[in-house]
């Protein structure tokens, strides 16, 4: 039985999460940690995942032994997180976005002391859409091929662009050789750019994530297209990385590795 640790456990991720695990032999809910502030504090994680109790407080202090942490959070948490899980010599899965440089750089660094999954998505068919960009981009690199991503997320989102959009378009990038990440469009900004990806982010509603990428030729295009019907997605690939990560050595891993790609 695998031992998780739930970091921001009382947000929409979290709870899930939870929700998930205690239906699971595989895992034991070890620790669930929210900010010392947080009003669910004291609360049983499994009532407010909304569940029967499953005898685990909400805290904020990491007290019991955990195998693998798993992090939906804030980037405010990042530094203190990464180093309790040195401290803990504990694997980390890495589900937050919105980190800055110096952050992915310590969760690098980190890696060579401990086993680290990051991803800016946590769900399967969003890293299998990540595969089929990467092989058309790097099929149509050499045609002046347009390149378009537009995301879509919920109204409490804070970063935009997403980072999963992010993650597509890097991933682009490097095939093609464009340089130039474009946010957005306002005003007489003249002809597109022939070296450039866009980025279109929309909040609305309650949408737990959609994302379309664009491959544009003159006569045609290309789109790839995926979306989440709800947050199990991301929370069963959380999940799947946990059991992926737990024994592992040191090292920076991806949802590539979780799922052979």
């Amino acid at each position: 039985m695998i031992r998780i640790g739930i970091n921001g456990v009382a947000g929409r991720m979290g709870q899930r999460i939870v929700a998930l695990a205690a239906a699971k032999e595989t895992f034991k809910i070890a620790v669930a940690l929210e900010a010392a502030t947080h009003p669910q504090i004291g609360s049983d994680a499994g009532e407010t995942a909304g569940i029967k109790p499953i005898g685990v407080s909400i805290t904020a202090d990491w007290e019991q032994k955990v195998d693998v942490m798993i992090d939906f959070s804030s980037p405010k948490c990042t530094d203190m997180l990464i180093q309790n899980c040195l401290d803990r010599e504990t694997a980390l899965v890495f589900a937050t976005t919105g980190i800055t440089p110096d952050q992915y750089n310590r969760l690098c660094l980190a890696a060579k002391k401990i086993p680290v999954l990051y991803s800016p998505s946590m769900s399967l068919m969003v890293n299998m859409a990540m595969k089929l960009c990467e092989l058309t981009a790097r099929t149509f690199k050499n045609k002046d091929t347009d390149v378009e991503i537009i995301e879509k997320h919920h109204r409490f989102k804070v970063d935009a662009p997403s980072g999963t959009a992010l993650k597509f378009g890097t991933i682009i990038a490097k095939e093609m050789g464009h340089t130039l990440l474009q946010h957005g469009r306002n005003g007489n900004i003249g002809e597109r750019s022939r070296n450039e990806i866009g980025f279109h982010a929309v909040r609305i509603g309650d949408n737990p994530g959609e994302h379309t990428i664009m491959f544009g030729l003159l006569g045609e295009t290309l789109e790839i297209t995926v979306k989440a019907s709800n947050r199990d997605c991301y929370a069963q690939g959380a999940l799947e990385s946990a059991q992926f990560l737990f024994g592992k050595p040191p090292g920076l891993y991806a949802m590539d590795n979780v799922m052979g790609l």
